[in-house]
């Protein structure tokens, strides 16, 4: 049995997605129970996937812009980033893995590997985000933007030689931990 106890919910926002803010009581290491009052971002769960070509030696990402980078010290408000999307409640990981490939890259990936799951941001959201890696055919005619006009995305695609990837990622050129997590498991097991 959980030893903490919701007080109170009161909710900030529901435009897009439930913003509350939750006061709670909790117990310390010596059993004292403290009230504490957190914003809580009540996300769907997520995917990501980093699209692989290991024949050509080729990685493909995306570079799109996220305004929350842009607030917060990004200049231009760009990331360069694995393919990534929210999982549609009638949607598995695996889905939405392929369907998020297709829609942002215009690729249908190959084989899909799984290599684990984990929480975002879990200081603030409930998202809980898949992570995958995908093959995919490099050498097949391919676009240079993506994204659904729909949902007003405009997204640049990027393809990086293994060896390229691997020395951007060392020296700190990629800035979203999706990616650079991505990048490292890639790297540290597969090349």
């Amino acid at each position: 049995m959980s030893t903490i106890q919701i007080l109170n919910k009161e909710t900030l926002s529901e435009r897009k997605y439930p913003l509350q803010y939750i006061t709670f009581e909790k117990p310390d290491e010596s059993g004292e129970f403290h009230n504490v009052a957190k914003e809580v971002y009540f996300r769907p769960d997520a995917v990501a996937v980093l699209l692989a070509d290991q024949r050509q030696q080729k990685i493909l990402l995306t570079k799109q812009f996220r305004l929350p980078t842009f607030l917060n010290g990004n200049d231009s408000g760009y990331l360069v980033e694995a393919c990534a999307g929210l999982i549609d409640e009638d949607e598995t990981p695996e889905q939405t893995a392929r369907r998020e490939a297709a829609e942002e890259t215009g690729y249908e990936i190959g084989d899909l590997e799984k290599i684990g799951a984990a929480y975002s941001s879990p200081g603030a959201t409930t998202e809980y985000m898949h992570l995958f890696i995908a093959g995919y055919t490099s050498d097949k005619a391919h676009q240079k933007f993506a994204g659904l006009k729909a949902e007003g995305e405009s997204i640049e695609l990027i393809e990086l030689g293994f060896e390229e990837a691997k020395q951007q990622l060392m020296a700190g050129a990629f800035r979203d931990i999706k990616t650079i997590l991505l990048l490292q498991h890639f790297f540290l097991n597969h090349s």
